[in-house]
């Protein structure tokens, strides 16, 4: 594991960078390089192909590069490695496309609908988020084009390069049974637990980058 290595974080719905500035933050303390990515979540004539160029400028020609994925991004982040060398992929309480599959259809597809149903999303999302990060979050938050859920997933496979899944165990929206078995049947890969709900780099900060620098250093960067 390198010095040189920078973390780029990807977020889910609403595209905000500011969902990772607590991640951001813990992870410069720890002498880390990270980014986190602003997606043009407000442009209704932006897709997976506008959110991916968004994540491919932030790497640039930074190496080595582990990048994170919170929920929606985990449609965005893999068709980066596509683009861009990457060492590790690490998704965190996300959604893992197959092959021509719509964000819209993925509810249905993996079960969430059956298995999860109706929620109550203020306290889904929120429940273990501290009241003055949820005050700042909910000032902070941006609209979400639907656009990006309407396009087929591009990529005829899974890129080939590292993945890991790290899961919040307190998670209400995508419960943690539920992303095991997903993770499983779409990656064949065991998810990671961490405390926390579905916003953990906003509630657990602290433990999710001690299981983000764990991972990392698995691979040789």
């Amino acid at each position: 594991m390198g010095v040189d290595t920078t973390f780029v974080l990807v977020p889910g719905a609403g595209g905000a960078a500011w969902y990772w500035h607590r991640v951001v933050d813990e992870l410069e303390r720890r002498g880390w390089k990270a980014i986190a990515v602003d997606l043009p979540a407000a442009d209704e004539s932006a897709g997976l192909a506008e959110y991916t160029d968004v994540v491919v400028e932030a790497i640039g020609d930074r190496r080595p590069i582990v990048l994170v994925a919170q929920s929606f991004g985990g449609f965005t982040a893999p068709l980066a490695c596509e683009r861009v060398p990457v060492e590790l992929l690490i998704l965190v309480n996300a959604m893992v496309p197959r092959p021509g599959e719509t964000g819209d259809e993925w509810w249905t597809a993996t079960g969430w609908k059956d298995e999860v149903g109706e929620v109550d999303m203020d306290a889904a999302f929120f429940h273990d988020v501290p009241a003055d990060v949820k005050a700042a979050a909910l000032a902070e938050e941006p609209p979400q084009s639907w656009t990006p859920f309407e396009e087929p997933w591009p990529l005829a496979s899974w890129p080939d390069v590292p993945t890991r899944f790290v899961q919040g165990r307190d998670d209400r929206f995508f419960p943690l049974d539920f992303q095991s078995r997903v993770a499983h049947e779409r990656l064949g890969i065991e998810i990671d637990e961490v405390p926390g709900g579905h916003l953990v780099a906003l509630s657990r900060p602290v433990e999710l980058v001690d299981e983000l620098e764990r991972l990392a250093r698995q691979v040789s960067l």
